[in-house]
């Protein structure tokens, strides 16, 4: 690192130096010579040196690579690809004669740097000092150490060997269960052996986790003698009742009594409890390869020729244009930088974002969020792209096979776009083909006439272009000048005055008259009823299984029939949510009262028979809105949409204010921007706005960490439920009501949750016979308690470059435990009755392809995909289990399992008996997670290996549990490397004070 002349001096710039005395330009330069970057001034260079490049750069963090055909290093793999499918590596690789693909090389040191051959990184001579004491260079020398000593520990030594079956490799769990007897030998090839064995244990039964392996170990005698004549034999036993993966590690001290020196001889034992041709039809097809980021280049929109639009575009008689709304340049570079989530984050605060968020900033802040979400969902994209891709052309269309296409991985509509170019081409030129056909698991793509020059054969690289249309129409709403203070930020003043109306003021002729018995959803049917025109939004906060969707309805329908002139737009985050207020509300109106709005990308065969009578199809089949002439949208007293498709009412140039009331279900679900597509467009001055959801359940997918970090995935009913009006206490009944009354699940089942999350505020008014189903049966440690926990030592895999994870042990757990649940005559279970839910998709991959002989009509899916529904069980497989404590991170082990979200919403989907089956080793990482599991084994819930903490022992809820795990990890490596090091031969004093008794030796 130095400083140099020049700022901007074109002399300096050009050729290292200035001589002009006349030249105008201050010329202390601030260049970083670790980086090669030149600074203008020495704020920008200190800015730089406190950057995460420059600082991964100092302690190697950054891997080095080299190019074996161009001679050099190259920090980091985005940099490697652009280098390898750069214009000068490729020149050099054809003037050799070799592929320009080639695999990267170690590194070499350079005369300024030095090779860390530990860390396999670059680093300057002036920084190696620093870089020796980094913390990531000193982990790795530990972990080293640890792995040198280990393998000291497994060699014969001092002519003594130890023999025996140490991998039992799979073991049916019947024989496991009888326990499992073999012989381990010591022996010694010396006739002379003086060494006897001095100590024999187990890893497992010494440090900080001591825990029960399945192994032990017996012997004949203490501190047999060895003897080339007759070995000692040692029995070693594997006894457990439980499936799942076992390790632990027998260490034998000998001691050398000639040489009165002792040494160890350790060996690694491991056993699969389970079948191992189930096992082996489970297991990744190949090892699991990340995909390389960086790798894509660029697409020049001039070098796309353009394809064919398909009809159910031109569907709609749109009005106006959507604008481009295109991530602006600079914000597009710094998102695509090398800095970490939490600097980047600082910058677009310090850039981009308001320090306060207010009515006349509100739409800029949320339209940069849309960009940087935009920005991660293109990149996510690129790993479905087809790099060997063959299309079968019939007729028009162009049909492409899609992996995961059945399973929405990636989801493709109608109207998507798809960029192909064939292999090995020498221009530079692409197709556009558009999305006409969507079938199980192909596509049918239209292009530019002169695509047809292709032959059938042909093989082309595939990219998927994300479709811009939500996120444009999510935009078009942040531009309006909708922006009132009562709808954005309501205050204590925009609440009704006067007293709360209640059941007793008003009584109403209920449509659900179940209603009648529920004071909360009675109260919130009125609230809503008697609301005045321009309010604050009302909230109804619907816990699990309390009835919301069914409050909601109830509402939509007595405000329609109390007001002649009301007119409803109702709308929900996903289709099957707006479908299932559509099919409720379609009993007590007419197909000239109501309508369901659908997407023209939809296809008929996704709709029920049931709402295809309140939908518009046009003669081409595609869904739509009635054309002049017909029934005017206008004349519908309620309409149905999707939170997005709601840009359709003033799409087609329907009046702003013509709904007097907009409804969102499950408004938790919906970014912000999402539900303002319909708010901000449609509402005016009058227009009531009636959010109902649940904050604390599951809020809408954001897959950028840097949009979660500023604010995306909060919803706007959770923001609201932040500020001070809609404290339940204070405005219940003016602007929220939350409903209190269970009647889903168990109250084992609720109790936990309810505690957690809702104040204990619920009350289980389940039906006994459906709750009390499974009590006293089989499956359940505590037959009065409907709650299993299945602890399962597993091992988490990933399948080839897909980084989802999976678990072989869980998957034949949820197997047993589903086949046992079919086969029982007492509990009669059907498929329908059961749900499973995973987090990680392809451990839902792999569990529906195990149960496709068994139960194939069993739902497997996310937490998300289980949000508003039910089942009389729910089995959870939380996949993630690691043997690796010195890498534990609580981020990366539990990734979003431990989402305090995601598990209220899991473990609340069951109605009479919830099994979890999962590695409480890793689970017990998480605050939230302890205290669950503390409390299924205080209630005698738990099967499978015992805990191994003190489940009385009070919970902190600021974690540190995963560091503490690694502490301990440390702890116990540096004593067995300790140990191995000093034993390792080490000279044996049997009597630590007899020198008091030795002659002194006479030194002439």
């Amino acid at each position: 690192m130095s400083t140099s002349a020049s700022q901007n001096c074109p002399n300096v710039l050009n050729y290292g130096s200035c001589s002009d005395a006349t030249c105008e330009y201050f010329h202390n330069i601030f260049t970083c010579e670790i980086c090669s970057f030149v600074f203008p001034d020495n704020d920008a260079f200190q800015l730089h040196l406190a950057s995460r490049q420059h600082n991964n750069r100092v302690s190697g963090i950054s891997a080095v690579l080299r190019c074996s055909i161009c001679q050099m290093n190259i920090s980091g793999l985005p940099s490697w690809y652009q280098h390898i499918n750069g214009n000068k590596h490729l020149k050099k690789a054809i003037h050799q004669g070799l592929s320009p693909n080639v695999e990267p090389i170690a590194p070499e040191s350079r005369g300024t740097s030095i090779l860390c051959d530990l860390c396999q990184f670059i680093v300057p001579h002036y920084y190696w000092e620093k870089h020796l004491k980094g913390d990531r260079h000193v982990s790795r020398e530990m972990f080293s150490r640890y792995k040198s000593a280990a393998e000291e520990a497994e060699a014969d030594k001092n002519d003594v060997s130890v023999e025996g079956f140490f991998d039992l490799d799979f073991v049916p769990p019947e024989l496991a269960a009888q326990g499992l007897n073999s012989d381990l030998k010591i022996c010694t090839t010396s006739p002379h052996s003086k060494c006897r064995l001095v100590e024999m244990r187990l890893a497992s039964n010494q440090g900080s986790r001591v825990r029960d392996s399945g192994f032990s170990i017996s012997g004949s005698g203490v501190k047999p003698a060895l003897s080339s004549v007759r070995p000692i034999i040692l029995r070693l036993t594997f006894r457990t009742p439980f499936v799942g993966r076992c390790e632990d590690r027998i260490e034998l001290t000998f001691e050398d009594t000639q040489l009165r020196k002792r040494f160890i001889i350790a060996r690694t034992l491991k056993a699969i409890v389970g079948d191992k041709a189930a096992y082996a039809k489970l297991k990744p097809s190949a090892p699991y390869k990340p995909r390389p980021k960086g790798a894509r280049k660029q697409i020049n929109e001039r070098d796309v020729v353009e394809g064919i639009r398909p009809p159910a575009m031109r569907v709609i008689p749109y009005v106006g244009k959507l604008p481009e709304a295109k991530i602006p340049a600079p914000l597009r570079t710094l998102l695509e930088g090398s800095e970490s989530i939490g600097k980047v984050v600082k910058q677009i605060k310090r850039i981009y974002i308001p320090q306060a968020i207010e009515s006349e900033n509100y739409g800029r802040f949320f339209k940069h969020l849309l960009w940087i979400e935009e920005a991660k969902m293109e990149q996510d994209l690129e790993r479905y792209d087809i790099p060997d891709a063959v299309l079968t052309r019939y007729n028009k269309y162009y049909f492409l096979p899609v992996p995961g296409l059945a399973e929405k991985r990636p989801s493709v509509l109608v109207g998507d776009r798809m960029l192909v170019q064939e292999q090995g081409s020498t221009d530079s030129r692409w197709f556009e083909g558009h999305v006409h056909v969507v079938r199980q698991a192909e596509v049918g793509l239209c292009f530019h006439s002169a695509f047809g020059r292709y032959s059938e054969g042909r093989k082309f690289h595939v990219r998927f272009k994300l479709s811009r249309i939500p996120l444009r129409r999510q935009h078009y709403a942040m531009d309006t000048v909708f922006m009132e203070e009562r709808v954005l930020f309501p205050l204590l003043p925009h609440l009704p005055h006067g007293p709360v109306q209640t059941k007793r003021h008003i009584s109403l002729s209920l449509y659900n008259p179940l209603i009648s018995k529920n004071e909360p959803q009675y109260q919130a049917v009125v609230s809503i009823l008697t609301l005045p025109s321009g309010s604050a939004p009302f909230v109804v906060f619907g816990p699990p299984g309390t009835g919301k969707t069914i409050t909601i309805v109830e509402a939509i329908r007595q405000v329609l029939a109390h007001n002649p002139q009301a007119r409803v737009l109702a709308c929900a985050p996903s289709n099957s949510a707006a479908d299932l207020l559509a099919s409720r509300l379609k009993v007590g109106l007419t197909r000239d009262q109501l309508f369901r709005f659908y997407a023209p990308s939809r296809f008929k065969n996704q709709v029920s028979d049931d709402l295809l009578p309140y939908t518009y199809v046009n003669a081409d089949g595609h869904f739509g809105v009635p054309p002049p002439g017909k029934v005017r949208m206008a004349s519908f007293r309620a309409i149905v949409t999707t939170c997005l498709s709601a840009s359709v009412a003033h799409g087609i140039g329907m009046a702003r204010g013509h709904f007097t009331h907009i409804f969102i279900d499950e408004a938790g679900q919906a970014t912000e921007p999402e539900a303002f597509v319909s708010i901000k467009t449609m509402a005016d001055s009058k227009t009531n706005i009636i959010l109902s959801g649940d904050p604390k359940q599951l809020g809408p997918i954001i897959r950028s960490g840097i949009a979660r970090e500023l604010g995306l995935e909060k919803s706007y009913l959770e923001r609201l439920m932040e500020r001070d009006v809609y404290d339940v206490r204070e405005g219940y009944g003016k602007c929220v009501v939350k409903l209190t009354k269970n009647f889903r699940s168990h109250n084992s089942i609720l109790a936990f949750p309810n505690v957690k999350f809702y104040d204990n505020d619920l009350q289980p008014h389940a039906s006994p016979a459906t709750i009390n189903y499974y009590l006293k049966s089989s499956y359940l440690p505590n037959k009065m308690f409907p709650i299993v926990f299945h602890a399962v030592s597993g091992k988490d895999d990933r399948e080839a470059s897909s980084p989802s994870f999976f678990n072989i042990d869980e998957t034949l757990l949820v197997k047993s435990y589903v086949q046992q649940l079919k086969e029982d005559r007492r509990f009669r279970t059907t498929d329908a009755d059961i749900g499973v839910i995973t987090p990680y998709h392809a451990q839902g991959s792999k569990i529906r392809s195990t149960l496709r002989s068994v139960a194939d009509g069993v739902k497997v899916g996310s937490v998300e995909e289980f949000q508003g529904q039910e089942r009389k069980v729910v089995i959870i497989s939380t996949v993630r289990s690691s043997k690796e404590f010195v890498e534990y991170d609580l981020r990366h082990t539990l990734g979003f399992v431990a989402n305090p979200r995601r598990f209220n919403v899991a473990v609340t989907r069951a109605q009479a008996l919830l099994i979890i089956i999962g590695d409480p080793q890793v689970l017990s990482l998480d605050p939230l997670w302890r205290s669950f599991l503390n409390y299924v084994y205080l209630n005698k819930g738990w099967t499978g290996p015992d805990i191994t903490w003190n489940p009385h022992a009070t919970v902190n809820e600021a974690g540190g549990y995963d560091q503490a795990v690694r502490d301990a990890a440390n702890v116990d490596m540096n004593e067995f490397t300790r140990r191995i090091e000093t034993l390792t031969m080490a000279e044996v004093d049997d009597e630590v004070d007899g020198a008091v008794d030795l002659p002194w030796r006479d030194l002439e």
